[in-house]
């Protein structure tokens, strides 16, 4: 019986083996499906009972501290407080790209700030153009922001011939989007603005800089000056959701580092030794020392921003009574046109347009991530705008325009489902090279393995020049580097064109038999046997004593004398520090990791994952030798 997937998860002494951001895209993928059913909920009770639908959101709910306190009703909580948690969550998605992710190469940000932008000024000039002279014509930014859920759950519907990238692509302009929707929504759509009030809100932000500043990591300090700014904010006439963003965007996104990823281990065995309240505290500290805030606090908001906030937006916000005479009089009102063709024509011409425009300007120095065919698809699946639209809708609108705009942002919804599946039906059906070449592109990837593979010096199994490289960072006392192992074999098996590098990582924090079984593979190379030596270690993970190593040596042939003086000394340790410096320098904290063409590996690393890993950097690898 196959293993299940989690069996081909685990790692040793790092951080979880998914990283932030595929775990965001799955989440936010998932999530698409329970913003529908709130949405279809909301809807049959709008048109089952009317009247307690209406009644119940607009019911007061006050929060009094003395004679001091806030009276809103439920569908404000909602929009104005718990939507504020959701763009904290986006800051958060934000800060960690421009840290960690695909933006870290700050000249990567140009094009898809561009295609943001301009995905969302060709929708805005679409809804003008309908509107023109209308009084209809102030709600403008209700067709302009994409619905980052949405977009990319029909992403995982329609794009499984889409390249991975495209997802990077769309998040990237989602997050540019949502940035700009805020201030759209703060300059635009708020009240008359209280000028003391904002500026005590201005005041606490600048306390945020400064408590930052100061290296306070207390996370309920800043809750607590979040709040102060929500409220301040509140009262100013300013949407108090801006905060949400501004915290989010503050908040550090850093990589586990194996120094303290280390010194976590340390305290832990010290509390093993001594289990006193005062170790668990420190425990419990140095572990979080280890994680950056931002990696906690979307572990822990995310889900709730999806699967509760998110849904719950949608259900206070979508009832709208629906009969033949409400659509009739939708599809006549400039508002439901307006915002339709906004976001299934306006979004695709912008995001595309932009994108081809800066390439051009640039003399093809900036290109977008993946190939036009997929830019073409990323831009119609754009047009999934739900949630900032709705918002704004209900800041801009109310009574029959309001409804007016509901329609046309659900309808909005169909008509992005369906362009989007034309273009992916028409990239299908192209020849197998050009088909490849609109999705793929021929734009230079990040590398993320900093010490590129050396055939003169590395460990290589495979063909010497292949056109796919695998590099796994591994440790030979590692049971998950054991379960990986056949995993390996099974690739090299399944795939002619793929060499596969070993480099060492011992954990020796955790596995005090690593260190001396990396230096006898480097003794068994030593002669010319690693590969022998590789694959007993791994295969006898829990007998790595010394006198099992000279057995070992025995078993393929060594001259065992010279195994043995090598291994007193240290011959190998010198090779194996540069293999651990390069691990530090690659962001590499636990094992095992896996590279493929340079590019980390996320996630599982059962046959099914690194295959469909090798296959696309296979794919990238024959369009840029073409």
């Amino acid at each position: 019986m196959a293993a299940p997937l989690d069996h081909y998860t685990g790692q040793t002494a790092c951080e979880d083996s998914h990283s932030p951001l595929r775990d965001f895209l799955r989440t936010e993928t998932g999530s698409a499906a329970v913003l529908v059913a709130a949405a279809l909920g909301a809807l049959l009770w709008a048109n089952a009972a009317p009247a307690a639908y209406a009644s119940f959101w607009d019911a007061r709910l006050s929060v009094m501290i003395g004679a001091h306190g806030l009276s809103l009703p439920l569908r404000e909580w909602v929009n104005s407080g718990l939507m504020a948690l959701f763009f904290f969550v986006v800051g958060l998605e934000a800060r960690r790209e421009f840290d960690m992710g695909e933006l870290r190469d700050r000249r990567r940000l140009a094009l898809p700030l561009a295609a943001g932008v301009s995905g969302m000024l060709v929708p805005v000039a679409v809804y003008l153009s309908v509107n023109a002279g209308e009084a209809s014509a102030r709600g403008w930014g209700a067709a302009m922001s994409t619905d980052t859920a949405f977009a990319l759950g029909m992403l995982a519907v329609l794009g499984h011939r889409l390249p991975s990238g495209l997802r990077i692509f769309i998040l990237t302009i989602t997050v540019v989007d949502d940035f700009l929707a805020l201030g759209v929504i703060a300059v635009a759509y708020s009240e008359q603005v209280d000028v003391p009030a904002l500026l005590v809100a201005v005041a606490v932000f600048g306390v945020v800089l400064l408590v930052r500043g100061l290296g306070v990591r207390r996370g309920v300090v800043y809750a607590l000056l979040a709040l102060v700014g929500w409220v301040a904010l509140l009262e100013s006439g300013v949407d108090p959701v801006v905060i949400g963003l501004a915290m989010g965007l503050l908040t550090y996104a850093y990589p586990a580092a194996r120094e303290d990823l280390e010194h976590a281990t340390g305290l832990f065995r010290m509390f093993r030794e001594q289990p006193t309240p005062e170790l668990e505290r420190s425990v419990r500290a140095g572990l979080a020392s280890a994680i950056s805030p931002n990696d906690r606090l979307q572990g822990l908001f995310h889900p709730w921003t999806s699967y509760v906030v998110v849904p719950l937006f949608a259900l206070a916000n979508t009832g709208i009574p629906l009969d033949a005479e409400q659509f009739g009089r939708a599809f006549t009102s400039p508002v439901t046109l307006g915002i339709l063709l906004a976001f299934v024509l306006g979004k695709p011409l912008g995001i595309v347009g932009a994108s081809a425009l800066t390439h051009v300007l640039s003399r093809g120095r900036l290109r977008p991530p993946v190939g036009w065919g997929a830019v073409t698809a990323g831009g119609t699946l754009a047009g999934t705008g739900f949630t900032v639209s709705l918002l704004i809708a209900t800041l801009a609108f109310d009574g029959t325009q309001l409804e007016n705009a509901k329609i046309g942002i659900l309808s909005a919804l169909v008509g992005t489902f369906l362009t989007s599946r034309l273009v992916t039906g028409v990239v299908a059906i192209l020849p197998a090279g050009l088909r490849q070449r609109a999705l793929l592109g021929d734009a230079e990837t990040i590398t993320d393995l900093v010490v590129p593979v050396d055939p003169d010096r590395d460990h290589i199994r495979g063909p010497r020049h292949a056109p796919v490289t695998v590099v796994e960072y591994g440790d030979y006392e590692c049971p998950y580097c054991g379960q990986a192992e056949p995993v390996v074999r099974e690739l090299l098996g399944d795939f002619g064109d793929v060499r596969y590098v070993w480099r060492h990582l011992p954990l020796t924090d955790v596995h005090v038999h690593a260190e001396p079984a990396a230096e006898a593979a480097e003794a068994a190379a030593a002669q010319g046997r690693y590969w022998d030596m590789h694959d007993l270690l791994l295969s006898h993970q829990g007998a790595l004593r010394l006198d099992h190593l000279r057995q070992y040596a025995a078993r393929i042939g060594l001259n065992v004398e010279r195994f043995d003086r090598d291994l007193r000394s240290h011959r190998g340790a010198a090779r194996i520090a540069e293999d651990v410096e390069s691990a530090d320098l690659s962001g590499v904290a636990g094992t095992p990791t896996f590279f493929v063409n340079g590019r980390r590996h996320h996630g599982a690393y059962d046959i099914g994952s690194l295959s469909a890993a090798v296959r696309a950097a296979r794919e990238r690898a024959a369009v840029g030798a073409r």
